[in-house]
């Protein structure tokens, strides 16, 4: 091989290359030998990417948890989840006003945003003509994509004047305009996965209830819905995950006071806007940076539950009528 290679080299072998069928045989080895090369590094990228992405979660994970736990050391992790006294100025670490100011506006949002989702989802896929749904499916994607910024921004300057205005408040700040802002940001995620869902129906299943004499109605009440429920239901977990997870928005219109709404137009706070209005005032070495670091913590279980959740509850191929 190596005389072979020193008559390529001075310009000799390039016929003998072409002729003799021992000299193919290195040239196919190289091929094959630099294709799984290639294979083999790619596995070994794609492998290191999602292990330092492990890492790197489980660190975040780990930092955040060990961070939030050392507020127990100085507050009792009953008093902490069920009081609802926020005072950090008194050494009082009372999450529970948080936590149910969390629930409060993410069952209002749900229970606002989900039936007209689901609404606008089998108008799209069971009634409305073509030229409808080309025009509406791709703004409910750019909805999807616009950032929550901007829906604060629309809900304080043009939501709470509003609200103002119709029902008599001096102030419209508080639960019902952050559960319209969230609303609006949430319903374009759950109408278009419920939207694929119902889509994904096989059309067998229609077409066996029309032949059996059923209305429109029926068959959509009766067989498409029933048939989508998990997609439907996985739509829900993930506008309640954005619900839940949502800052900047809430933070513009929810009126951060550190107190249990009285009533849909009453000032309150939860657990993601007390964070990012407090957590630049702490010295990281004190208890109340640890009790925010525990609410992010809070926070973070939820998400991976709810996460956890869609992954058991979504279609796997199969429909259940």
């Amino acid at each position: 091989m190596s005389t072979m290679l020193q008559r390529a080299g001075n310009g000799e072998g390039s016929t003998v290359l072409k002729q003799s069928p021992y000299k193919e045989k290195p040239r196919s080895f190289d091929r094959l030998f630099r294709t799984r090369l290639n294979n083999k590094m790619f596995r070994i990228i794609c492998f290191s990417s999602i292990a330092l992405l492990c890492i790197v979660l489980f660190s975040i994970i780990l930092f955040i948890g060990r961070t939030g736990i050392l507020a127990f050391q100085s507050v009792p992790a009953a008093t902490f989840f069920l009081s609802t006294n926020w005072t950090p100025e008194d050494e009082q670490f009372g999450a529970g006003l948080f936590i149910y100011g969390t629930l409060a506006l993410t069952a209002l949002t749900l229970l606002i945003s989900t039936p007209i989702s689901v609404g606008i989802a089998v108008f799209l896929s069971e009634i409305a003509p073509d030229w409808v749904k080309k025009t509406v499916r791709p703004i409910l994607d750019l909805l999807v994509g616009i950032p929550s910024v901007v829906y604060g921004y629309l809900g304080l300057t043009v939501l709470i004047p509003f609200l103002q205005n119709v029902f008599g408040q001096p102030i419209g700040e508080g639960l019902l305009a952050a559960a319209l802002v969230l609303t609006l940001m949430t319903l374009p995620t759950i109408a278009r996965v419920s939207d694929d869902s119902i889509v994904a129906v096989p059309k067998k299943y229609r077409d066996a209830a029309y032949a059996l004499g059923s209305t429109r109605l029926q068959v959509i009440t009766k067989i498409v819905l029933p048939a989508a429920n998990r997609g439907i239901m996985s739509a829900v977990i993930l506008g309640m995950a954005r619900a839940i997870g949502e800052t900047m928005a809430v933070v513009m219109v929810i009126g951060n006071s550190p107190i249990i709404a009285e009533g849909l137009f009453g000032a309150t706070s939860v657990l993601t806007s007390n964070i990012v209005m407090q957590i630049m005032n702490v010295a990281f070495d004190s208890t109340w940076n640890y009790a925010l670091y525990m609410m992010a913590f809070l926070l973070l279980l939820i998400s991976l539950i709810l996460i956890i959740l869609i992954r058991v509850i979504r279609p796997k191929g199969e429909v259940n009528v």
